[in-house]
């Protein structure tokens, strides 16, 4: 996007922007999300994960499959051969690596018996990621020239089901369930009353189920689609309501006063929810949503699911770094805090430079400013590699104290692949 490929250079359905949407849903958010999900729901559910030797084939098939849909969407473009079979083959291989990840994760609720309120999200999102590839596959066989008329009626006019399953079922209801746990955890917060968190989940579901049913009916019958969105907008609506007075309430009702740094920049996550949620509103109600879609998805993708991620990532690195390299000497050494492994003062600036850049980036495109969105763009880049180059630090310990970094006992993490 800062170079000037895909949205805004390009229109939204153009295959440059298929593939800048598809590289950051399925690369970056969708990955982050079945890693998260593959070390929080055995926590969650206090059961080992179903299996563990499927998590690399999960990711062997989705990397393949996104690599073949990128290269897919590419020739489309005519910027590769016209290997439009690609877009078939991502197809297979992605809803194989989805549906390897949602089965595995699946039978590890199962096995609990009695999920507690957040695993009830997580089984939501993956009935949400099943119906998006689901979508997605059936788009892909129709933008390659099979499939027929109702798979071309599908892909007139089923993406924005397939847009709002992925982003809103799949990647929104899931960080709602994964953050009512760690807020809580993390902010040493009572738990949310079981009732409550319910009714969240009920009015989450029943969006997305009304969208895709409801959507799906209406292009079989040929009726208009955008009542049938109207009314999962308004459900919407009230979700994201009970969500933000339940979030509000983890934050007023903690015991740690003191914030650290990946809860006051998941707030700014929070804050992009809220401000993504007022301006859809508000470009439904004055008619003119169609025209600026593109900046609600940029502040959706980049300010609530990319920022939340970014934010509990710093957290969750650091800690799963610190049970690595220093749970085997617990007891027997001196060990230093999961906070010492971090430099706050100087990461921040990283995420104070990212969310800036994201907002800056949407009142760019909301004003049709193409040439300040990509500087905004850009800043929001190099934010990010800051970011990543904090975590590569907390993964080597390189800001440990000395006399801690390596006592008797301790073991040093590896780059990209952890122990524990």
């Amino acid at each position: 996007m800062a170079a000037g490929f895909g949205f805004p250079a390009a229109d939204l359905g153009s295959p440059d922007t298929l593939v800048v949407v598809h590289m950051v849903c399925i690369g970056w958010l969708s990955l982050a999300m079945c890693g998260a999900l593959f070390q929080f729901v055995p926590v969650l559910v206090a059961k080992p994960l179903f299996a563990e030797s499927w998590e690399l084939p999960s990711l062997g098939l989705l990397t393949t499959g996104l690599g073949a849909l990128l290269a897919g969407f590419l020739a489309l473009g005519g910027r590769l051969p016209a290997w439009l079979w690609l877009l078939p083959l991502a197809a297979a291989l992605l809803v194989a690596g989805f549906g390897l990840v949602a089965t595995n994760l699946g039978l590890t609720v199962w096995r609990a018996r009695t999920p507690v309120g957040p695993a009830h999200f997580v089984l939501a999102g993956l009935g949400a990621l099943c119906a998006t590839a689901a979508l997605g596959s059936t788009f892909a066989w129709a933008l390659a020239g099979y499939g027929g008329p109702g798979f071309a009626a599908l892909l007139a006019s089923g993406v924005p089901l397939h847009a709002i399953a992925g982003l809103g079922g799949w990647l929104t209801l899931t960080a709602m369930g994964v953050s009512y746990r760690l807020l809580s955890m993390f902010m040493l917060s009572p738990d949310i009353d079981g009732r409550r968190v319910r009714r969240t989940l009920i009015a989450g579901s029943a969006t997305f189920g009304m969208t895709v049913a409801g959507g799906l009916l209406a292009i079989a019958t040929e009726w208009s689609v955008s009542v049938v969105l109207a009314f999962a907008g308004t459900l919407g609506l009230t979700t994201l309501a009970l969500y933000g007075r339940d979030v509000g309430e983890l934050y007023r009702r903690r015991k740690r006063q003191q914030l650290e740094l990946n809860m006051k920049m998941a707030a700014c996550g929070f804050a992009s929810l809220a401000a993504a949620t007022l301006l859809g509103f508000a470009l439904a109600v004055t008619g003119s949503f169609a025209a600026h879609v593109g900046a609600f998805v940029f502040l959706v993708a980049f300010g609530w699911l990319s920022g939340l991620v970014l934010a509990k990532l710093y957290k969750i690195v650091a800690f799963l770094t610190w049970l690595e390299a220093y749970g085997p000497a617990m007891g027997r050494a001196p060990t230093p805090r999961v906070q010492d492994l971090v430099a706050e003062r100087r990461a921040v600036k990283w995420f104070a430079a990212y969310f800036a850049s994201v907002w800056i980036g949407t009142a760019a495109l909301l004003c049709g400013q193409a040439s300040i969105f990509r500087g905004a763009a850009l800043a929001m880049t190099v934010a990010t590699i800051g970011i990543v180059q904090e975590l590569i630090r907390t993964r080597r310990l390189t800001d440990v104290a000395e006399p801690l970094r390596q006592q008797s006992g301790t073991i040093a993490p590896r780059l990209l692949y952890s122990r524990t």
